[in-house]
Formats: structure tokens, sequence, C-alpha cells
């Protein structure tokens, strides 16, 4: 059975009337940049948040981009970060002339540790930058705890975790900013590239919007520089129409990992062959991925010593995967420069070895959850 590692065709047929009716607005009103339909998603986007304010950009890189240069950090700052993430996210902090710090992940959330931050902080620390990966929040109460006892500015990286919460607090909110990416394959995913950037300071998000403009507030007069930052109408729309099922294709998700976890479990193949991702509700004893809102499995990874020849193998069976990410940050070729070696950040480069993303999007049947344990029961008792 063919089993794609994602199906955006599936979802578009679902929703196509909606969408194409709000493409077509934007081309009778032929308001393109900016304006009421990218105002409209904004406001959306901040209350399902839980935010003040929402500031729709080009891309959830520019988003991280935005965040940092409007703390002004730049050459001889220092951002702590993770290593075992996308490159945007320490990628940001360089391009701008700031160091990017790493700290070691947590094994069981793939997320930073909060216990090894303190160690990492000096006097040029000037931003923690937590990312909440696969759709699992990171242990954010700490971090926050960490940054208010040393005067820093937390930038949520919540790319891949739109809707995730914690005792009532979504991503975005947990933060002085929160940075979403809307690339397609991401759980609301747009048409192309877009971003958003929340903020509970309207201070902050007056800066954003002329940030996003080249600085510019008003019309052709520019206190700073910016950049064309700016989230394209066509964009919003589609994405006001995915934003009012987001919540239903979440439980989906959640449904499918907890159907994982099941299939995993009675074929005797977890905890003794595969460790299956955990959400803080498992970590406490209850298995069941369906009741917790922390996690909302923009990917379901498991790990596997045998990684990459499980791959292959599934690819024979007509089963897609991924890897994210095969190499660490701290082992990239053009942070050479920061001096870390293998062995630097372990638990960052287990994961690089042994984490393999399985199919989770919403419309997954159930005898292709089955197939894709069966096939992965089947190489592992070979």
């Amino acid at each position: 059975m063919n089993v794609p590692l994602l199906d955006l065709k599936a979802q578009y047929r679902a929703i196509q009337p909606e969408i194409e009716a709000a493409v077509a607005e934007v081309f009778a009103a032929q308001a393109f940049i900016l304006g009421p339909t990218v105002q409209a998603f904004e406001t959306a986007c901040a209350t399902y948040c839980g935010t003040a304010h929402a500031v729709g950009v080009s891309s959830g890189t520019d988003a991280l981009l935005m965040a940092l240069m409007a703390e002004g950090i730049g050459p001889g700052d220092e951002v702590i970060t993770s290593p075992y993430t996308f490159f945007a996210t320490a990628g940001c902090v360089a391009r701008l002339g700031a160091t990017p710090v790493f700290v070691d992940i947590e094994p069981r959330s793939f997320n930073i540790d909060p216990q090894q931050i303190a160690a990492r902080i000096t006097q040029k620390t000037k931003a923690i930058m937590p990312v909440h990966l696969y759709g699992r929040m990171a242990e954010m109460d700490a971090i926050n705890a960490l940054a208010r006892q040393h005067g820093l500015i937390v930038i949520e990286d919540a790319c891949q975790a739109i809707g995730s919460e914690h005792q009532g607090r979504r991503t975005g909110a947990c933060g002085v900013y929160g940075c979403f990416s809307f690339f397609p394959t991401k759980n609301l995913g747009g048409a192309g590239d877009g971003g958003l950037i929340t903020t509970g300071d309207a201070a902050r998000a007056a800066k954003l919007r002329a940030l996003r403009n080249h600085g510019m507030e008003p019309k052709y007069h520019h206190q700073f520089i910016g950049g064309n930052f700016r989230l394209d109408a066509l964009q919003a729309a589609v994405l006001n129409v995915k934003l009012r099922h987001l919540d239903a294709w979440t439980a989906a998700r959640r449904h499918n990992a907890a159907r994982y976890n099941k299939l995993f479990s009675a074929a005797g193949l977890a905890p003794q062959f595969v460790t299956l991702p955990t959400t803080p509700c498992g970590e406490a004893g209850q298995p069941d991925s369906e009741a917790c809102h922390c996690h909302v499995f923009n990917q379901y990874i498991i790990r596997v010593p045998q990684r990459d020849e499980l791959r292959a193998f599934l690819a024979g069976r007509g089963i897609g995967t991924e890897i994210y990410y095969p190499v660490p940050l701290h082992l990239q070729e053009c942070f050479r420069y920061l001096g870390h070696r293998p062995g630097a950040f372990p638990e960052s480069e287990r994961a690089a070895a042994e984490t393999l993303a399985l199919p989770i999007y919403p419309e997954l049947a159930d005898e292709q959850a089955a197939c894709v344990v069966a096939a992965i029961g089947e190489f592992l008792r070979r």
C-alpha cells in the first residue's frame, strides 16, 4: 500500500470551494499587498494564539529574523538556542552578526534542556530562542523564569507548533515574541511561503509592522532599516480559510499519534525495538496522545538504531518518511567557526542519527497507519 509522508491534495479537496472563493475575492478587489485580508488574518491569529498582536510576514525565517532585528540584536550579542532544529533558527542569529550559543536537547522531547541553559548565559546573552520542535512545547515555565532572572528576551520558535498549549496558554503567547511558519507542510500551511509574529507589546508590534515594510512609517519616512517582509494578501486569504479548520486537523493528528502508539504496543514493537514520541501526559503515565494539548504532532518521530536501513526498507514498500535533521547545527560547515566538535552535544547528535518521521497528516486512514506499523515490524524482526 502506498502511504505518502504528507498528502496535501487530500486536504485541498475537502476545502477547495472555500479556498477558491477566498482567493477570488482578493483578485476581485485587486488588493494584493497587506490591506484588509491580511488584517483579518492577523486579528484571527491573535485571537487564536491568545495574544494582543499578530503581524503577518513573508516566512517563518523572516519572522525569526525580524524578532531579533526588533530587539537590536547584532554583533557582540549572543542568543541561546538548540543545535537540533531547522537551520533558520540559528541562521537568523548569525545573519545579523550575533553568535548562536547552543544548548543540548532533552532526549524525550527533542527540545532545549532548560537545566543546561543557565551555564551558557553570559554578559553578552541577549535572548533565549527555544524551539517547540515537531509540535511539542518546550518547557516555557523554566525558560521564562531564567529569562526574568537574567533580564533576557524570549523568542519562541513556534514554526512547527501552532495551537500547542500548556496550562491554557498557547505557543506564541509564552514569550516576548512568537514566530510561526506557514510553509505548506506545516499544520497550518499556505500556498507558498508565509509567516507570523505574535507579541503582547503594542510598541513592539508597531515596530514589527514598520520593519516588514522597509522600516517605513509614515510612508516614505524611514527611522530605521527594515526589509520587504510582507505577507501577501493571497496567502492570507488561503490561511484565513485553513485557520477555521486547524483545530479539527490538530485533533486528527493527535488521534493518529495515539493510534500509532497503540499499534506499536500491540505489535510488541514499543518500547523494545522502537522509541515512540512522548507528551508530558505520557511521561506522567497517561499514554493517550489525544489527551495532551502540549503536542500538535507536526511530525510523529520514532527512534530506531537502524534508522537509515529502515527508511530504505519502507521506501521500497511505498511508505514515505523523512529525516529531520541528519546533521545538527553545531556540526554544519557554516558554523565551524564556533569551534564545536563531534560529541559536544551528544543528545542532539544521537537524535540526528536515530530519528525518523512517519506519516501523520490528518487524512491518514486506519489501514495506512496499520500498513506503516506492519512494515516496520517486518523490518525489525527480520
